[in-house]
């Protein structure tokens, strides 16, 4: 992503909204901030809207406002737990504002992949340690947050260098200006388009914080939100090397106060001396027409969704994402479709608990084709899902311990064909591809999990860890073969932290 486009998105966008800027900008709330299932919970219960319903990160102040609202009744087990995120995600009273801090601890883990479903990488323990800068300048945020990290070299997903005694990553650094109908920021930080508790379809943090130009445009009832960044190059089919690009919109639409749906695309650039095309990273165009329609599909991918919020009875909410990687509606028997979805529920469960599930299902040869270059992989890592050929079921309860904890115990069955998402494509018209099951390939893995999940922060210390026992049937796709084993990640830090004014245009 040329950063002059951003520069120039920047200044007009700063020039035309000058008269209506925030008072003050705030950063997002990173996905591995130890208090966002705190937050999550109260949502899943209905104590506190959604900022924005199947896309994360949000501002602080989006959440701060969100709690606000709901904090009408401060003496409930919800309302302190309302009152205490409140507190601490509260905007510094001054326009131009420093917050620094330094966390220090360990991390352990029976495999170093974070995904303990697919787990991979050798067991261990090691040190992690980070460092936050941020500033506000009025509209503007400026973030930074670097980690060393050595448990990276042992991350089948991890797509940085390999073979490090210490590894390190940028957990977040961008710039962002936010005005009140807009907002846009340059750099990395986590991203998930989905329902809570599973990675998106159309992007997710499974391969790590990607960088890029997000904007974010509209408001809490009509918003249109895109993202636009560089993928690793990689050989194609005749061992060419092809530049690839990855482009995503969405466009929320608030119905009602109970009923939200949205509509997203997601499309792969490819190809041998290949630009990113401003025609594929038009944010209000349609990118199918211009893909498959217009210019033809030569060199892209595209994948096609739909996303439904709805409050249903009560304070019941049911979700749906649903992904049409691919549908031949002429000449059927030339390819197997390819699609995504995921299906989920959740409510309160008495006066302090909340409950989720969901059911979710990719297809046999979802988010990969011919080409390897046009795949929704970003150096072999999924750039929303990782896997295919494979659904999943999983129930969870959230439980508050105090104001600063959250336990989540977990049920959950995976069942995992032999399709992978780095896989060959079978040759088009193909035998082997009519014969291709929509539905596992192969020999099916089964694996039940029960698991129990702790997380939050109190004073200085923050604590994320989960730990469950696995029943594998058919281990490695060995018809016959079963395995028990126990999988568990911890990451422990202690922190220290300063914050004030800067004293610059206040």
């Amino acid at each position: 992503m040329p950063f002059r486009i951003s520069a120039l998105v920047t200044g007009a966008l700063l020039a035309g909204a000058a008269p209506r800027l925030l008072a003050q900008a705030t950063p997002y709330v990173p996905l591995d901030d130890p208090r966002l299932p705190i937050f999550e919970h109260l949502v899943t219960r209905g104590d506190v809207a959604d900022p924005s319903p199947f896309v994360r990160p949000f501002l602080r102040a989006d959440a701060v406002r969100a709690l606000a609202a709901a904090d009408t009744a401060p003496a409930t087990p919800s309302g302190r737990l309302v009152h205490e995120l409140r507190r601490a995600w509260a905007a510094p009273d001054t326009l131009s504002w420093y917050d620094v801090g330094v966390r220090a601890g360990a991390q352990a883990y029976s495999h170093a992949r974070r995904d303990p479903l697919h787990p991979a990488g050798k067991r261990g323990a090691s040190p992690y340690g980070e460092a936050t800068l941020a500033a506000g300048f009025g509209p503007i945020v400026l973030v930074s947050r670097p980690a060393i990290e050595p448990r990276l070299s042992r991350d089948a997903d991890w797509t940085g260098r390999q073979g490090l005694d210490v590894t390190a990553r940028l957990v977040e650094g961008y710039a962002s200006v936010q005005t009140r109908f807009a907002r846009i920021s340059y750099g990395q930080l986590d991203r998930n388009w989905g329902p809570v508790g599973l990675p998106g379809i159309p992007l997710s943090n499974i391969g790590y914080e990607r960088e890029g130009l997000a904007l974010d445009l509209g408001s809490r009832t009509v918003r249109l939100t895109a993202l636009a960044t560089d993928l690793h190059d990689a050989p194609d089919t005749t061992g060419a090397i092809a530049h690839r690009y990855y482009f995503v919109h969405r466009l929320g639409v608030r119905l009602t106060h109970r009923f939200e749906a949205g509509l997203w695309e997601s499309i792969v650039v490819a190809g041998v001396g290949r630009n990113f095309e401003n025609r594929y990273r038009n944010p209000v165009s349609l990118g199918y027409l211009t893909n498959t329609i217009g210019l033809g599909a030569e060199g892209n991918n595209e994948m096609l969704g739909v996303d439904l919020h709805w409050r249903a009875i009560g304070r019941t909410l049911l979700e749906a994402q649903l992904a049409l990687d691919d549908y031949y509606y002429q000449r059927r028997y030339e390819n197997r479709d390819r699609y995504a979805f995921t299906l989920a529920a959740s409510g309160p469960a008495g006066s302090r608990a909340a409950w989720r599930a969901f059911y979710s299902q990719v297809s046999s040869l979802a988010l990969r084709t011919f080409n390897p270059t046009e795949n929704f992989t970003d150096g072999g890592v999924g750039l929303g899902r990782n896997y295919s050929d494979n659904d999943q079921l999983t129930l969870t309860v959230s439980l508050p311990a105090g104001v600063h904890w959250l336990l989540t115990p977990e049920l959950t069955l995976l069942r995992q064909g032999e399709g992978a998402i780095d896989a060959p494509y079978p040759v088009f018209g193909s035998a082997e591809l009519q014969s291709t099951p929509t539905l596992f390939i192969g020999t099916v893995e089964r694996t039940w999990r029960a698991a129990i999940g702790i997380t939050g922060r109190q004073g200085p210390v923050d604590l994320t860890a989960n730990a469950g026992f696995h029943h594998v049937v058919n281990a490695g796709h060995e018809a016959g073969q079963s395995l028990n084993r126990f999988e568990g990640r911890l990451q422990l830090t202690i922190g220290i932290s300063r914050r004030g004014a800067l004293g610059v245009g206040d």
